[in-house]
C-alpha cells in the first residue's frame, strides 16, 4: 500500500455515519476503497440503499476530510456491488448492538436479501422474546422492534 494511500485511510478512519454516529464509515462498508490511480487518488463510496439520503453528506464530509487534510482525491459513488450487511465489520456490529440497534446477521451467498428477520435479539437485555412493531424504523435500512422482556424499542439494521 502506498504511503498517499495509507494517509487517505488514515484521515478518513474517524469518519461516522450522519445517522448513527457512533460507527465509522468503513465499520459500516460505506467506505469502499482507496487507490492511487495515474490520474490521482480515488476514494469510493457505496450507498447502503440507493436513493440513501444521507450520502450527500457522507460525500460531503469525505471531502472536507480530505480537503483539510491537503490531500486531492476524487470520490466517486459506485453502485455494483451492492452494498451488503456482510460488509458490516465486527466492530461495526458491536458498536451498532451497543448503541441499541441490533445488528444483521449474515447474508447467505444466493440469498442477500431476506424479507423477514428471525431470531433479534434485544441489544439492551439479549432476550430472544422480540417483536417487529414496523418494517421502517428512522431509516429505511432499519426495521423497528419491541423487547417483551425488558419492554425497550429498538431498532434492527436490516440484513441485505
Amino acid at each position: 500500500m502506498s504511503t498517499v494511500v495509507e494517509q487517505v485511510w488514515a484521515t478518513l478512519a474517524h469518519l461516522t455515519d450522519p445517522e448513527i454516529p457512533v460507527v465509522t464509515l468503513r465499520e459500516l462498508g460505506i467506505l469502499r476503497d482507496v487507490t492511487e490511480t495515474p490520474d490521482g487518488v480515488e476514494v469510493v463510496i457505496t450507498p447502503t440503499y440507493t436513493g440513501c439520503p444521507a450520502m450527500g453528506q457522507i460525500e460531503d464530509d469525505v471531502r472536507g476530510a480530505l480537503d483539510k487534510a491537503g490531500i486531492a482525491a476524487r470520490v466517486i459513488t459506485r453502485l455494483a456491488p451492492a452494498w451488503t450487511t456482510d460488509w458490516i465489520s465486527a466492530e461495526g456490529r458491536e458498536k451498532l448492538r451497543r448503541y441499541g440497534i441490533a445488528p444483521p446477521g449474515a447474508c447467505a451467498d444466493a440469498q442477500p436479501i431476506h424479507l423477514v428477520a428471525r431470531g433479534i435479539t434485544c441489544p439492551r437485555c439479549d432476550s430472544a422474546q422480540t417483536e417487529r412493531l414496523s418494517a421502517f424504523g428512522s431509516t429505511a435500512c432499519k426495521s423497528l422492534y419491541r423487547c417483551l422482556s425488558c419492554r425497550e424499542p429498538f431498532e434492527h439494521f436490516k440484513p441485505i
